[in-house]
């Protein structure tokens, strides 16, 4: 899969071409080599992620997938997903099949953390509605839950996510879910 897309950089607000496709050895060493040093630095909650055990699940073909987003041959952000296991919490919706966000990072320095050079914006919403275009395509009406690292609570809550609060069964992380998509919404 390779797909055309378009992200905002930072220093201007362009759009530029870059590309989604699934997650490659190339991705998961662009982590290891350029990501992982400033995630550190900025003492990021994901500095610790494991991409390539990601990767191999999502090669098993059980239901769980793996994407990035790259331009210029580096890797933007990463996503991977579980999409036959996780219900619906939502009342009206409960116990649909829905896709749900394993994980979602941007590169260091798209974030709002940024300590210099802030290239790109928007890369963890495309991601997001990446997962809510694939629940669609699944037939799962745009179903997509997560449970979000407390550095990112806000950034779901701005998305419109539903918040459910603590979840005690996950470490106490806040579970986020989107409901049946209705157009214009």
């Amino acid at each position: 899969m390779l797909q055309p897309i378009q992200i905002v950089r930072y220093s201007d607000g362009q759009l530029v071409e870059a590309v989604l496709t699934e997650l490659a050895q190339r991705h998961l060493e662009d982590f290891n080599r350029r990501w992982r040093i400033q995630l550190v630095e900025l003492g990021a909650e994901d500095k610790f992620w494991d991409w390539a055990y990601k990767k191999r699940i999502a090669q098993t073909g059980s239901g769980y997938e793996s994407y990035a987003i790259e331009w210029n041959e580096i890797t933007q952000g990463l996503l991977a997903l579980e999409t036959h296991y996780h219900r619906s919490q939502i009342d009206s919706d409960r116990g649909q099949p829905l896709v749900y966000v394993q994980a979602l990072a941007t590169a260091p320095w798209n974030r709002r953390t940024a300590q210099s050079g802030r290239q790109f914006s928007g890369i963890g919403a495309l991601l997001l509605n990446f997962a809510r275009r694939r629940s669609l395509q699944l037939g799962y009406g745009g179903r997509v839950a997560l449970h979000a690292l407390p550095n990112a609570e806000r950034f779901y809550e701005a998305l419109n996510m539903m918040n459910f609060d603590p979840d005690p069964d996950y470490d106490g992380l806040v579970y986020f879910e989107y409901g049946l998509y209705r157009q214009g919404r």
